[in-house]
C-alpha cells in the first residue's frame, strides 16, 4: 500500500498493465469449446476518425463499458471491439480543411505531391483557396489524417479505461471492410433487393452528392408566400400560393384535396401558367391541405418530398430546372413554347435559386399575376444534416437498396424484428416504429464522393459508346475488394475503358452507412472467420445514440433481415444526449461541444466515468464544464475508496481460526447481500445508474456509520479475539465486496485498492454474489447496521445541540424507541457505547428512536453544573 493512495497516475500506470496481462481480450479458444452461450459480443460504435470526441462520446461508450465489464465477471467470454469510421463526408471535410486542397478527379496522380499546409481546422478557407489534387491524392491524404485521429481516439479512449480487445479493432476502409461491404451489396443485387433507378433525388449543392431520407435535418428558415393567379380556359383565375415562385417553370400541374368542394368543378380541367404560359392539370390528392394557403398548390418537378410523391403517384411529366449546382439551367422545358415564355425562362438561366426568385417576382410584377405582396414567414426547410444550404431535389442516376418503403411485407418484417429486440428503455422502439412506418422511397446509397467503398459495378458501352445501364457488369466474390475507376472490368482490359464496345466503371461510392451497417458483419468476421463469426453472432447488445436510430439501428437492423431474415443483436441500449447549462443539446453545429481530454487531466478518468454511469439510459445529463457538480462528487468517490481501503486494512487480523460472529458485523454484512442482489438484478437489466446508486448508498454507510462504529473493536488488543476478528473480516469482506461492485464504474481505483492484496484483476475477478458463508449462522439480521447508523446520528447530534466535541465522554445515556427496535440495538450496545464514548447505555420503550438523558463525564460538565 502506498503511504498516501492517490488518483493521479493510475490511469497510465494500469493501462500498461492491462495491456501487458491481456487483461481484456476475448479467448476465442476457450468461446469456441464453450460455445455461443458463454460469449457476450457487443457491437460498438465505430467513432467517425475525423476531428476530435467529444463528451457526449465519453457518456455513452461508458454505459457500454460498465456492462461490459460486469459480463466479464460473470464469467462471460465478453467480445468488445472497436471500430473507427473513417470513410465518408466527414473525413473529406477534414482532409479538406486540415491540408488546405480538394478533390478533382480529372486530374493525374502526382507521386511528389505535398500539401500546401498541414493543421487545424481551417474552416474559414474557401473551396477555391484550396489546391484541387487527383482522387488518389485525395484518398492517401484521406488515409494518413484518419490514422493519425485513429491514435488519438484510442489514447483517449485509454485514459477513460475502455476494456475494449484493442486487438479486436477494424476500419470501415480496409480492405477486409471494402470486401464485406461489396459482398453484402452484390448479394442485395443478386437477390433483387438493390436497383439502379433515374429518379428525383435529394441534392446538397454544396457538396455536390445525393443525400438519403435518414441525413435530413430541418431548419427553420425566413420565407414568404407569393399569391399568383394561374387562369382558366373560360377567363377565371386560380389563385395559389407558393414560397418558391421560382419553381414556376417547372411546374407541371395543380392539386387539390379530393374532398375540396372549392376546386372540384376543376378537376379534369386545365389552367395557364403565370408568365410561362404552360397548360397543366388540376389534379386531386389526398395530401393536398385544404386549410393551407388557398388550398391549392402548384406541382412543380422538383420543390419538395411532397412534390415527388405527387409526381410518382400522379404520374405527371419531369420539367425539372435546377442543376447539380444549384443555379438554374440554360436549355427551358420542352413544354415552354411562346417566344414570351422563352424569354422570360432566358432571364432565369443561369442563376442562382436566390436570384432565380427575385427575377420571377420581378416578372410577375411585371404582368400583374403577383396578386398583393409578398407575405414573410418562418418555415422548416430541408438540409443535408452536414450542410449549410437548403437541399435541392435533382433527378439523378442512383443506386437504390430496398428499405420496406414500397415493399409492406419486409416493412412488416422489419417492425417485427423490432418488437423482439429488447429496448433500453424501452420506449424509444416507437422512434424505430415511427421511421419504419414513415418511409417514403429506398435507401439511396450511392454518394458521389471520393472516399468511400466503391460501388462494385461496371456498365458496358455500345458501339456508340453509351453505356447500357440495364446490363452491369460485377465482380466475382473471390475478386473482391474492387475499384471499377480504377481496376478493369472483368472480362475486359483496361485500354477497353471508356471506348465503343468498351467498359465503364462506375465512379459512385457507398453511403458510408452502407458500411456501418454491416458492423457486425466487420467486426464479427462474416464471411472471413467462420469460428469467431459462429460464437459472436447475433451480438448480445448494440450500444448507441438515440440520434441514429433512424440511420445506423435501422439501416443494420435492415442489412440483417435482407442477408439473414433475424434481428442482429438481442438488446439496444439507447443513450440520451449531453445537454448544456441551458439544457441545449450539445452540438458542433450550436458550437456547444465539451472536448473531453482537459476534463478527464483534471478530474480523473474514474470522476468523469462516474458522472457518466450516474445517467440512466434514455435520459439526458447536463454537463456544465465550470461546476461540473456530479464530477467533482464521483472524484470525492474515488479517493474515498482509496482512503477507506488503506484504513479497513490497517486492522490487523488475529491469528487463528475466527469467523464474523457479532450481530452488527453479520447485520452489515446480510444488508451487503441485499445490495449485491439489487445491484446484479438492475445491471442485468441494463440499469446501471440504479446500480451505481445502491451500491453507493451503503458504501457511504459503510464508511461513515459502519466502520465508525466497529473501529474501536477492531483496533482493540485486549478483550476476546473472536469479537475483532469478527469486525476485520466483514470490514475485508465487505470492502472487497464494494470492490468488486464498483469495478465496473470505477475502473483504476479499485484495481489500484485489489492490488494491494492479490496478484489477480478485479476486473477479471467473480461478480460478488448473494451469500456470505458467514451469515449461515442463525441471528444474522439485515436490519441492525440500519438501526445502529439511526443511534448513531441521534448521539452526535445530541453531542452537536450540546456544543460538544464528538470526542468528549459520557458518563451515561439512554436509547428509546420501538421494543423491536431496542432489541436489536442492544445487540449492538457494546459498539454504540464505544464511538460514543459512553460509560452507561441504557435502553427503553417509545414511540420513535431517539437518544436523552445523556449526562456527560464530571470532568467535561461545564463549572457551575459540578
Amino acid at each position: 500500500m502506498p503511504e498516501k493512495p492517490a488518483l493521479e497516475g493510475l490511469e497510465a500506470k494500469w493501462d500498461a498493465a492491462w495491456s501487458e496481462r491481456g487483461t481484456y481480450l476475448f479467448d476465442r479458444t476457450a468461446a469456441a469449446e464453450q460455445g455461443r452461450s458463454c460469449v457476450y459480443s457487443i457491437d460498438t460504435p465505430p467513432p467517425t476518425a475525423s476531428g476530435s470526441l467529444h463528451i457526449g462520446h465519453v457518456f455513452s461508450y461508458t454505459h457500454t463499458d460498465v456492462i461490459a465489464r460486469f459480463q466479464r465477471m460473470t464469467g462471460k467470454r465478453v467480445f468488445y471491439p472497436i471500430g473507427w469510421d473513417d470513410n465518408g463526408l466527414p473525413t473529406e471535410r477534414r482532409v479538406q480543411n486540415y491540408y488546405g486542397v480538394r478533390c478533382d478527379p480529372s486530374l493525374p496522380y502526382d507521386p511528389d505531391f505535398t500539401p500546401p499546409f498541414e493543421g487545424g481546422d481551417n474552416k474559414s478557407s474557401k473551396a477555391a483557396d484550396q489546391v484541387p489534387i487527383s482522387r488518389r491524392n485525395f484518398i492517401e491524404l484521406c488515409e494518413i489524417l484518419t490514422v493519425e485521429d485513429e491514435k488519438q481516439f484510442e489514447s483517449l479512449w485509454r485514459d477513460l479505461g475502455l476494456s475494449v480487445d484493442w486487438t479486436q479493432t477494424y476500419r470501415t476502409i480496409s480492405r477486409e471492410a471494402q470486401a464485406a461491404s461489396q459482398l453484402a451489396f452484390l448479394r442485395n443485387v443478386e437477390r433483387g433487393e438493390a436497383y439502379q433507378a433515374m429518379a428525383p433525388t435529394l441534392w446538397d449543392v454544396t457538396f455536390r452528392t445525393a443525400v438519403a431520407q435518414a441525413e435530413l435535418e430541418d431548419k427553420e428558415q425566413p420565407g414568404a408566400y407569393h399569391r399568383l393567379a394561374f387562369h382558366g380556359a373560360d377567363g377565371s383565375d386560380v389563385f395559389i400560393e407558393t414560397t418558391r415562385p421560382e419553381l414556376l417553370p417547372a411546374c407541371v400541374a395543380l392539386v387539390a384535396h379530393p374532398d375540396d368542394e372549392r376546386y372540384q368543378p376543376l378537376f379534369g380541367t386545365t389552367v395557364t401558367t403565370p408568365v410561362f404560359g404552360v397548360e397543366v392539370p388540376v389534379v386531386a390528392h389526398h395530401l393536398a391541405q385544404a386549410d393551407k394557403g388557398s388550398g391549392i398548390a402548384m406541382i412543380c418537378t422538383f420543390g419538395d418530398l411532397t412534390d415527388v410523391i405527387w409526381w410518382r403517384d400522379l404520374d405527371l411529366p419531369n420539367r425539372a430546372i435546377i442543376g447539380f449546382d444549384g443555379r438554374v439551367v440554360s436549355e427551358a422545358p420542352a413544354a415552354i413554347e411562346s417566344d414570351a415564355g422563352r424569354a422570360a425562362y432566358a432571364q432565369l438561366a443561369g442563376k442562382t435559386v436566390f436570384s432565380a426568385k427575385q427575377a420571377v417576382v420581378e416578372l410577375l410584377r411585371e404582368s400583374g399575376e403577383l396578386i398583393g405582396d409578398p407575405k414573410p414567414i418562418t418555415h422548416p426547410v430541408k438540409f443535408f444534416e452536414k450542410g449549410d444550404r437548403p437541399l435541392e431535389i435533382v433527378s439523378t442516376r442512383q443506386w437504390y437498396i430496398a428499405n420496406g418503403a414500397r415493399d409492406e411485407e419486409l416493412r412488416s418484417r422489419l417492425i417485427e424484428l423490432g418488437k423482439e429486440l429488447d429496448w433500453h428503455p424501452d420506449f424509444m422502439r416507437v422512434r424505430y416504429e415511427n421511421w419504419v412506418g414513415g418511409l417514403t422511397g429506398d435507401w439511396l446509397i450511392s454518394r458521389q464522393r471520393f472516399f468511400g467503398v466503391p460501388l462494385p459495378v461496371w456498365y458496358p458501352l455500345d458501339a456508340d459508346g453509351n453505356p447500357v445501364f440495364d446490363a452491369p457488369i460485377l465482380p466475382s466474390p473471390e475478386s473482391l475488394p474492387v475499384d471499377p475507376s480504377s481496376d478493369a472490368a472483368p472480362g475486359y482490359s483496361e485500354d477497353q475503358r471508356g471506348v465503343p464496345g468498351g467498359f465503364q466503371g462506375e465512379v459512385d461510392v457507398m453511403d458510408t452507412w452502407a458500411t456501418s451497417s454491416l458492423t457486425p458483419q466487420l467486426a464479427g468476421g462474416w464471411e472471413r472467420d467462420a469460428e469467431l463469426w459462429n460464437v459472436v453472432f447475433p451480438f448480445d447488445l448494440r450500444p448507441q445514440g438515440q440520434d441514429i436510430i433512424r440511420t445506423w439501428l435501422f439501416s443494420t437492423m435492415l442489412r440483417s433481415a435482407l442477408e439473414t431474415g433475424e434481428k442482429p443483436w438481442a438488446n439496444a441500449a439507447l443513450s440520451g444526449f449531453i445537454v448544456d447549462p441551458d439544457r441545449k443539446k450539445m452540438s458542433k453545429s450550436k458550437g456547444n461541444v465539451v472536448t473531453p481530454a482537459d476534463i478527464l487531466a483534471a478530474h480523473g478518468s474514474d470522476a468523469v466515468r462516474y458522472w457518466a454511469a450516474s445517467s440512466r439510459l434514455g435520459t439526458d445529463a447536463a454537463f456544465d464544464e465550470k461546476n461540473p457538480t456530479q464530477i467533482k462528487i464521483g472524484r470525492r468517490l474515488a479517493i474515498k475508496i482509496l482512503n477507506a481501503a488503506k484504513f479497513v486494512y490497517g486492522f490487523e487480523l488475529p491469528e487463528g481460526s475466527h469467523a464474523v460472529s457479532n450481530p452488527l458485523d453479520k447485520g452489515m454484512l446480510a444488508e451487503l447481500d441485499h445490495v449485491v442482489a439489487s445491484a446484479t438484478t438492475d445491471l442485468r437489466a441494463y440499469d446501471h445508474a440504479r446500480a451505481l446508486e445502491t451500491v453507493e448508498r451503503f458504501f457511504w454507510t459503510f464508511c461513515d456509520d459502519y466502520l465508525e462504529l466497529v473501529k474501536e473493536r477492531a483496533y482493540r488488543a485486549e478483550g476476546a479475539l473472536e469479537e475483532r476478528a469478527s469486525a476485520v473480516i466483514a470490514l475485508r469482506t465487505a470492502l472487497e465486496t464494494l470492490l468488486r461492485l464498483f469495478a465496473p464504474y470505477l475502473p483504476f481505483a479499485t484495481e489500484e485498492v485489489w492490488s494491494w492484496t492479490h496478484d489477480d484483476s478485479v476486473h477479471t475477478a467473480a461478480w460478488p454474489t448473494d451469500a456470505w458463508p458467514a451469515l449461515m449462522t442463525e441471528g444474522a439480521d439485515a436490519r441492525v447496521l440500519a438501526l445502529a447508523s439511526r443511534a448513531l446520528v441521534a448521539i452526535r447530534r445530541t453531542k452537536t445541540e450540546a456544543k460538544v466535541s464528538q470526542r468528549v465522554p459520557v458518563a451515561s445515556a439512554t436509547i428509546s424507541g420501538p421494543a423491536e427496535e431496542i432489541e436489536l440495538l442492544e445487540l449492538v450496545a457494546d459498539d454504540l457505547k464505544a464511538v460514543g464514548r459512553i460509560a452507561r447505555l441504557g435502553f427503553a420503550s417509545a414511540e420513535e428512536l431517539s437518544v436523552s438523558d445523556i449526562v456527560l463525564a464530571p470532568e467535561e460538565q461545564p463549572e457551575g453544573a459540578r
